[in-house]
């Protein structure tokens, strides 16, 4: 995922993707707890995507404060 892909989307779009992301990271977790889990480096990609989704929301945000 790329930042600049994730900048042009409007914040509804961004939290549904967060929503979506963080069920796989759940879904992931309960992989591996049982054993499942063949990928583990999607994992960490899941992590720094929703901190990605996270960082774009944030800038967002303040952009539209500081517009106000």
């Amino acid at each position: 995922m790329d930042a600049n892909e994730l900048k042009s989307k409007t914040p509804d779009q961004l939290k549904d993707q967060l929503v979506a992301l963080k069920k796989e990271a759940f879904n992931l977790r309960f992989q591996q707890a049982t054993g499942q889990l063949e990928n583990t480096a999607r994992m960490r990609t899941v992590r720094r995507d929703v901190a990605r989704v996270k960082t774009i929301l944030n800038q967002k945000a303040a952009d539209a404060a500081a517009s106000n």
